[in-house]
């Protein structure tokens, strides 16, 4: 090739190519289409690429991150047990791995405020400082940027702009999940992933949902081990002070405090007979599924035998071990619910929600004492069939004569994965047992309905 013009003697690092031009001629014959015509050179291609990802970078609101950096990242948390403060060290150490070598694909996922968009921002920043080309935005910004260029008024063709995106160097994704989700965003997001994926192009994507929220198609995308690693951060909100008390803001378990295995009164010089062997036995239980916790485990019976206080017990027991348990009365639960959608809220639904169905260990007292709207009924079934489906640790207790939703039911009566224990004890407050006989419960028809 030859040189369109005489290099500029003053550039200061003029391009070994084209000599600072930016632009050559073909050598090729006289009849060729490209005879005399200038082309970009490489140099001035990169420079193109490097102003349109700096166009973007401006928008996207990294210019207002620059202090979300490694180093100004709290890697120990703010009062955190101890599980809770290796993981959050973990996602840092995996976070600045990244940084230093871009390979694959980095997922961080975790809850409001946990420190996912930090540990993003800290990447890109980290790149930049290096002089390396980053492009990091919000997905719901960037479905509106795409939008915008069908403007009359756009400085930038559509094509020109997603192409940027799909071709960054180094792709940073915050919020996956926080978009509308029409199937025109969802098509633009799955050419996305779908081009950087099977171009093996470096990217890292933050989000608040659950893999099974999110687009199957993409989802296969990022359930790729072998090229995706995902880093899910465990530590509360950093925005309310980051201390965890317990599990969910909502918890109640400070004020079960008192509620151990080592207070709890087995009434042996009390009980008699199937009674007393039967709460041996459920003691044994809860002591054994506080040590490991996995799937359901319900307790029912009447009032004050005693369902509520083993139920917290388990929850204290994991909480000194460092771990991170909530309990809620369901009642109280679904009214915090509803208290989000009030104007002077601080917290969203969304966020409530989350904490709630997410929660690493969750006990739900008095299941089926709610006042049973349809509302209700449907939020209800979408925490307790989210557990059942992630096979998280959920601790229920049910009086025994309690209505419960057919579809509730099919998931906490499932033998195949909750330990359900009827409490025979009558109350604590009473000793003699009752003189007539139940009309059949919910749960003894459950039950039955299990056993055949």
């Amino acid at each position: 090739m030859n040189m369109a013009n005489s290099s500029n003697a003053n550039a200061p690092t003029p391009c070994p190519i084209c000599g600072g031009v930016g632009f050559l001629r073909r050598d090729v014959p006289v009849d060729h289409p490209d005879f005399g015509r200038a082309v970009p050179c490489v140099c001035k291609l990169r420079e193109t690429q490097h102003a349109e990802l700096d166009d973007l970078r401006k928008t996207s609101g990294l210019a207002h991150l620059t202090q979300m950096t490694f180093s100004a990242f709290r890697s120990e948390g703010i009062g955190l047990p101890p599980d809770k403060r290796k993981n959050l060290r973990d996602a840092h150490d995996s976070a600045r791995a990244f940084a230093s070598d871009p390979r694959g694909w980095l997922l961080l996922k975790g809850g409001y405020g946990c420190g996912k968009t930090h540990l993003a921002a800290a990447i890109a920043n980290e790149r930049l400082a290096r002089s390396e080309a980053v492009l990091f935005i919000v997905v719901p910004d960037l479905l509106d940027h795409l939008r915008a260029t069908f403007a009359p008024t756009s400085r930038v063709t559509y094509d020109d702009r997603f192409e940027s995106v799909k071709t960054a160097p180094l792709l940073i994704l915050d919020d996956l999940g926080a978009q509308v989700t029409t199937q025109w965003a969802q098509e633009k997001l799955f050419q996305l992933f779908n081009y950087r994926y099977n171009a093996q192009l470096p990217t890292v994507i933050t989000t608040n949902r659950e893999l099974e929220e999110i687009d199957p198609r993409v989802r296969s995308r990022l359930a790729d081990a072998t090229f995706c690693k995902i880093v899910t951060l465990l530590a509360p909100d950093f925005r309310q002070g980051g201390v965890d008390t317990n599990g969910s803001g909502i918890s109640n378990l400070a004020h079960y405090g008192d509620m151990t295995f080592e207070s709890f009164n087995s009434r042996d010089d009390e009980l008699k007979g199937d009674a007393r062997t039967n709460l041996r036995r459920i003691i044994f239980t809860a002591k054994d599924y506080a040590e490991k916790p996995h799937g359901f485990i319900v307790f029912t019976g009447e009032y004050g035998c005693g369902k509520t206080h083993l139920a917290a017990a388990i929850a204290n027991a994991i909480s000194q071990r460092g771990g991170s348990a909530s309990l809620v009365v369901v009642p109280d639960l679904l009214d915090h619910l509803r208290a989000t959608f009030a104007p002077g809220s601080t917290v969203t639904y969304d966020q409530r929600f989350d904490e709630t169905r997410s929660a690493p260990v969750l006990v739900l007292d008095d299941l089926g004492t709610e006042n049973a709207t349809p509302w209700a009924r449907e939020k209800l079934f979408q925490i307790i069939d989210y557990r059942y489906v992630a096979k998280l640790p959920t601790i229920i207790t049910i009086h025994r004569e309690a209505e419960i939703d057919a579809r509730i039911q099919s998931r906490i009566f499932d033998l195949a994965r909750s330990s359900v224990n009827e409490i025979l004890a009558p109350s604590y407050r009473t000793t003699h047992r009752r003189a007539q006989a139940k009309p059949e419960s919910g749960y003894r028809r459950a039950r039955a309905s299990n056993a055949s």
